[in-house]
């Protein structure tokens, strides 16, 4: 991961162990997986065997890690890092370069 947004120059990591909180917010995605996996197949498979659901949720929770990763971080800067998003950025200082 880059240290800065090559576009706005917003550091990712505003302090060092910044991201320590971000394991809970991964730990909450980690356990929806969970759980809607142990729905999905009570409900589809009609309640199979217990290793058909450590089997699916194993696999469910490694396919997803990287995506629960990279929202865990984004979703922790933008609760506490004082990252405001603003879709027309690039278009404010497309105006301010141009003297527009």
């Amino acid at each position: 991961m880059p240290e800065a947004c090559p576009v706005c120059g917003q550091r990712y990591e505003p302090e060092p162990g910044f991201y320590w909180g971000a394991m809970y917010v991964s730990f909450a995605f980690s356990v929806a997986i969970f759980a809607i996996s142990g729905v999905l197949l009570y409900y589809l498979a009609g309640d199979p065997a217990v290793w058909v659901y450590v089997l699916t949720v194993a696999v469910a929770s490694v396919v997803t890690m990287p995506l629960a990763f990279r929202y865990s971080r984004a979703l922790m800067l933008y609760w506490f890092g004082g990252v405001d998003y603003d879709p027309h950025w690039n278009d404010q200082v497309m105006l301010t370069q141009t003297g527009n």
